[in-house]
């Protein structure tokens, strides 16, 4: 028994389509770029952002001179933060092993990981310039081992952004670009003159910005398709439904189409976090994304127990999912679906995104069903290799293989299965009797 306290006012957050002119436009510049180059991204870097410098590669020099600017305080926190992505990325990267093991006499199977040679990194500006995308997406990719980061940040309002240009730097990305949207994430992917192409892109962005990483994927590689930021708190009886209203809030500053979601044991909370919530709204800083957030795609829901609650969350698959109970990490083995859980009240989702340490780049719009979000291993080809030694076993391999291939009627598989038969076991060759005769 679910009981709506607030349900939402549209269902526009949870399309998964992109609006058909954010397509047709995205795909007019994907393939301007791809015959004009670097001439058609001047022109649209100067049309979107007003932005046509000499070179949208900061060198060397002007890095560190746009690194001076950044105050010291931001710097260390810049720092603290990285330690924090860095660390759990090398923690990441030690848990996945590479291995060889002998299936049979002589059968050698193996696995390794090979980081992409070029990942491009895209880091929003404009109203929200989200530097901690910078540690997110170049500092996870060089962790992994991938020698050439791209990086792309818009200017704002013309002017360079000091502390994301500082936090790319730091995180140790390759080449720097002032450069924003489309155009900069079809540079990174197709490349131009000027800009040597990667394998795989990663980084959140607009709604346009995420159009032109679905149209390129393919062609290159992706982190995840990125929708609206979502937020689901589960809460009992024992959470502070000021905490609840905050924590709700503080997701959907993102934009007007974030999800907040609230679901919980106890009516009571529930209706105290929607007084919360109204007395805060007004007065928030952010209010004109964080308002409609909130009208049109926030929800409140009571569910008879905390069993109830978590198999109500699996069905959101939330790209945040908030546990604020009693005993939060019972949702360790109750829930399934989410990009990222967030455990008890000393925990909340702004720390996941901004410095605890996790990557910030998680499924939404239902994603997290199937995947999980950012990761070391996401800049890593898994691989596998193969060798047979022993001259019987390829026998035998070749005589099974044989069989099996022309159960599939695979002729071919089938003769490369029986000239190992033949070479190594003195099967007969029946297509071709006189190879491999013996005396």
């Amino acid at each position: 028994m679910v009981r709506a306290l607030k349900a939402p006012a549209t269902t526009s957050a949870a399309t998964t389509t992109s609006l058909p002119d954010v397509q047709e436009k995205v795909a007019a510049i994907i393939a301007d770029i791809r015959t004009r180059g670097d001439q058609a991204v001047r022109e649209y870097s100067g049309r979107f952002d007003g932005w046509q410098p000499e070179s949208f590669r900061l060198s060397a020099e002007q890095i560190e001179q746009i690194v001076a600017r950044v105050p010291q305080q931001v710097l260390a926190d810049i720092e603290f933060v990285q330690r924090q992505v860095r660390g759990f990325a090398e923690r990441q990267l030690a848990s996945m092993q590479e291995f060889e093991v002998e299936t049979l006499p002589g059968v050698h199977l193996g696995q390794k990981h090979i980081p992409v040679s070029a990942a491009g990194a895209y880091v929003p500006g404009g109203r929200y310039p989200l530097l901690a995308s910078a540690h997110m997406t170049i500092l996870t990719a060089k962790t992994a081992g991938v020698p050439r980061v791209v990086a792309c940040t818009p200017p704002i309002r013309g002017e360079v952004p000091d502390a994301t240009v500082a936090a790319m730097h730091l995180a140790g990305a390759d080449e720097i670009y002032l450069l924003g949207g489309v155009q900069a994430v079809v540079s990174m992917a197709l490349g131009t003159e000027t800009i040597a192409p990667v394998d795989m892109l990663a980084g959140p962005g607009n709604a346009f910005v995420a159009e032109a990483k679905r149209q390129l994927f393919g062609e290159i590689g992706i982190d995840l398709f990125a929708g609206p930021t979502e937020v689901l708190v589960v809460a009992d009886a024992a959470a502070d439904p000021f905490v609840v209203a905050v924590d709700l809030l503080s997701q959907a500053e993102h934009g007007p189409d974030s999800p907040a979601v609230l679901i919980t044991t106890s009516e009571e909370l529930g209706r105290s976090v929607i007084e919360h919530v109204d007395r805060l709204l007004p007065e928030m800083p952010t209010r004109d994304n964080a308002e409609p957030a909130w009208r049109d795609n926030g929800e409140v829901h009571v569910v008879e127990d905390l069993d109830a609650a978590y198999a109500l969350a699996d069905t959101y698959a939330s790209e945040h999912v908030q546990v604020l109970t009693a005993q939060p990490r019972e949702a360790l083995a109750k829930m399934r679906n989410y990009g990222a859980l967030f455990l008890g009240e000393g925990t909340c989702v702004s720390y996941g995104d901004k410095v605890i340490g996790t990557n910030h780049v998680l499924p939404t719009r239902g994603a997290a069903r199937y995947t999980g979000g950012l990761w070391v291993g996401k800049y890593l080809k898994t691989v596998t290799y193969q060798e047979v030694t022993d001259p019987a076993a390829s026998a035998e391999l070749g005589e099974v293989c044989g069989r099996a291939a022309r159960v599939e009627l695979f002729e071919g598989h089938a003769r490369s299965g029986d000239v190992r038969a033949a070479k190594f076991g003195g099967a007969q060759l029946s297509w071709s009797p006189d190879e491999f005769a013996r005396s």
